[in-house]
């Protein structure tokens, strides 16, 4: 392709894109975003909305279901920066807990404080990390969840992370994204990685 033709057809493509870009709306409120599948990335990719939106001084809360007292690199670095309003709410992996009623009562007490913190008004953006899985498991119900999502204030957006989001809540969702693996060092015998795995 000769260099005329190519700026031709990029001049073609922007004038395509700037059309679409202009017809768009700003639904006013904040989007519910998930963040599932079987691959890894799902909570690494919340973790990038969260520093893309402190960027823009926007106040964001984060509420773990599920990984209980596990020590992160995320969590470290926001306790350090200070500006993230943070809940590890979950009892641990459900195969270490091996305690049914704890968990829901733990997966029940989570969403409780992620909803008083959707409908508070304070905050643009709110991860309820591994939720998804509290709805797996039964812990929680879809149409709970729903409901607590329909009564947020406007201004604040979520996501929900975590494998095997339910079908209704991903019917609901804004923007679904849908993690796949392809190769894990797990799989060949490597344990999880400081500073790329946890």
């Amino acid at each position: 392709m000769s260099d005329d033709d190519h700026k031709q057809k990029m001049q073609e493509r922007q004038t395509q894109q700037r059309k679409k870009v202009s017809e768009l709306v700003d639904p006013k409120k904040g989007l519910v975003l998930i963040h599932t599948g079987a691959g890894k990335g799902k909570s690494s990719s919340a973790f990038g909305v969260v520093v893309r939106a402190l960027g823009w001084k926007q106040k964001v809360g984060v509420i773990q279901f599920i990984k209980g007292k596990w020590k992160t690199g995320e969590r470290q670095f926001f306790d350090r920066l200070g500006e993230v309003t943070w809940h590890t709410m979950g009892e641990g992996f459900t195969w270490d807990t091996q305690d049914k009623d704890r968990d829901i009562a733990a997966a029940q007490a989570a969403f409780a404080k992620g909803r008083e913190m959707m409908e508070s008004g304070e905050y643009d953006l709110i991860v309820m990390d591994e939720i998804n899985i509290a709805m797996r498991y039964d812990y929680l119900s879809v149409a709970d969840v729903i409901a607590g999502l329909d009564a947020r204030d406007k201004r604040t957006g979520v996501i929900l992370t975590g494998r095997d989001a339910k079908p209704e809540l991903c019917e609901y969702a804004d923007l679904v994204t849908e993690m796949t693996e392809v190769k894990h060092p797990f799989k060949a015998g490597i344990k999880a990685q400081r500073g790329v795995d946890f």
